[in-house]
């Protein structure tokens, strides 16, 4: 199956399980050796990848041990990497996290449809960066009001009465950071006060 370790990958975390198990419990191995009839040269060329563990072998040594075997062979646990994405509408926009962890800034996707044009503007605490990726997107920074194409960004104090929207026939995404404590992405070209702009080289 796609994404499951191979038969050889698990085997080669073998040896050093067995290692640390013996370690973690005390064991030389000498007194392994004489706790399962194992020559200490045999034991020692399992732990050092020297020799394939057999059911033979694996058997009596975790006995000795008293660890379970599925603990030594047991397949790697695969993290999936894809960030689950639960996306949210609202008035028709869709809104997709895409961070994994709770903490700050949080990144999200955004797609606003071509009939949201309306300006509502708002205030709360934090700073957002917003970055263009397709369309062209309509923003209003207190007196300000500008047009920001696809690999154009800005970022702005949200404490500043702010909203932005479709500017053009067709929806625009948008990739947005927000953090309240003030994790900014410093840009370059100012626009004005309270908001920072960059557009594409």
């Amino acid at each position: 199956m796609d994404g499951q370790p191979s038969v050889d990958a698990v085997i080669e975390q073998i040896a050093p399980r067995l290692r640390r198990a013996r370690e973690k419990k005390g064991v030389s191995l000498a007194e392994l050796a004489r706790a399962t009839g194992i020559s200490t040269s045999t034991l020692s060329r399992v732990e050092s990848a020297q020799r394939k563990p057999s059911l033979e072998l694996l058997l009596p040594i975790t006995a000795a041990l008293g660890v379970p075997l599925d603990e030594i062979v047991a397949s790697p646990r695969i993290v999936d990497p894809r960030v689950p994405q639960k996306p949210t509408r609202s008035g028709g926009r869709i809104l997709v996290p895409l961070s994994r962890r709770q903490g700050e800034p949080r990144a999200y996707k955004l797609t606003i449809p071509a009939h949201d044009e309306e300006p509502h503007p708002r205030t709360h605490t934090g700073f957002e960066w917003l970055y263009v990726l397709d369309g062209r997107l309509r923003v209003r920074l207190g007196e300000q009001d500008f047009v920001m194409g696809a690999g154009e960004a800005a970022e702005f104090d949200c404490q500043i009465p702010h909203w932005f929207g479709a500017a053009g026939r067709g929806p625009v995404e948008v990739l947005s950071l927000f953090g309240r404590q003030g994790e900014r992405v410093h840009l370059r070209a100012v626009a004005g006060p309270g908001v920072t702009r960059r557009d594409p080289e």
